[in-house]
């Protein structure tokens, strides 16, 4: 997952300095905890997962919850994200290039050429089935599987 920067066993007041610490050099930086002396280190980090099973104070303070209590699920929450931000780049691509193409035609730019205009149903077809592809091509999200371990072991080395 391109973690190059671990510290463990620091004392609680230690735990939101040593974040601080870190961002000013502009590091992004994310922070797994279950207690409640990892609450303000959950707050300050950029990024605050949880682990289910832990207090309320760090489960609030938290961006994120892991539901259950398997390290194993952050990597799959990193995962997981990356997968829907790359969905949400192809849907955006596609869609702007699906406009591009199909507003001048609804608009009739084919008409000076070829004297044919769209049926303004056809049109209204055509601007959903944009919509329609867009949320279609999001429900792909659904065939989402957590990545395995061998897989792990490959996103660590890379």
């Amino acid at each position: 997952v391109g973690i190059s920067h671990v510290e463990a066993e620091v004392m609680p007041a230690g735990k939101a300095e040593a974040i601080r610490s870190l961002q000013k050099d502009g590091t992004v930086v994310a922070m797994v905890g279950d207690g409640i002396n990892d609450s303000p280190a959950l707050a300050a980090a950029d990024v605050g997962m949880a682990i289910g099973a832990g207090t309320d104070i760090a489960i609030e303070a938290a961006d994120y919850v892991l539901m259950r209590s398997n390290l194993e699920d952050v990597i799959t929450a990193i995962d997981l994200s990356r997968k829907t931000f790359a969905r949400i780049r192809w849907n955006y691509v596609f869609a702007i290039g699906y406009n591009i193409l199909a507003i001048p035609l609804a608009a009739g730019a084919l008409f000076p050429v070829l004297k044919m205009r769209l049926p303004p149903w056809v049109s209204g077809a055509c601007m959903a089935f944009s919509s329609v592809s867009v949320v279609c091509s999001s429900l792909l999200l659904r065939r989402y599987r957590r990545p395995t371990l061998t897989s792990m072991v490959e996103m660590t080395k890379e």
